[in-house]
């Protein structure tokens, strides 16, 4: 059982590590757009995210599929862009009229190449054990710490918008601009090293 902890916290720290804030700001941009009453639709958002690195993971750790992390920390911060980039854009359209089934197919998407960031820090922690256990604990850990920042954003959106009055549209825009603010050193930076 201590083994369980180990790796869920290992999960939980290394999304909730403010040095690893790109996680963190992957996931505020891909649910700023939504309200708790859409909240099935952020749990499979989010779900589908994890599915998708937690299945490159696999693959990463099981050296099925090897890719260049200079690649990888390059292609992390361009979804981040991406996705607030596609809020802005639909910043005016009502939570329900997104077209989901490419909304979860660009998550799916985007996980697997979040999910290739981890695998090397993975790699380090789990050498030298049965890694597929592990593995599946540490995505746990990962799933719920994603849950844990979802709700921070989700309740400081609704606090805005119900209590503070501020538009929807308007907390779109502004934590989208402000994530593209972030990201587009960082992008810069990852993009001279390629």
């Amino acid at each position: 059982m201590s083994q369980f902890w180990l790796y869920f916290r290992l999960g939980l720290e290394h999304v909730l590590d403010w040095n690893a804030y790109d996680h963190i700001l992957f996931l505020i941009v891909l649910v700023a757009a939504y309200s708790f009453h859409t909240w099935k639709r952020v749990l499979w958002l989010v779900t589908i995210f994890t599915l998708g690195h937690t299945i490159s993971l696999f693959l990463s750790v099981y050296e099925i599929v090897i890719v260049d992390s200079t690649w990888v920390e390059f292609l992390i911060p361009l979804t981040i862009l991406i996705t607030a980039v596609f809020n802005m854009i639909n910043a005016r359209k009502k939570e329900s009229k997104n077209n989901i089934s490419i909304l979860y197919l660009t998550t799916a998407f985007f996980g697997i190449i979040h999910g290739l960031g981890f695998s090397t820090y993975f790699k380090m922690i789990a050498s030298g054990t049965d890694i597929f256990l592990p593995l599946l604990e540490f995505a746990l850990g990962i799933e719920t710490a994603q849950i844990i920042v979802v709700l921070c954003v989700m309740i400081v959106g609704f606090i805005l918008q119900n209590m503070l009055r501020v538009k929807r549209r308007d907390w779109i825009l502004v934590i989208s601009a402000l994530v593209i603010g972030i990201i587009l050193p960082i992008l810069k930076e990852n993009y001279l090293a390629l």
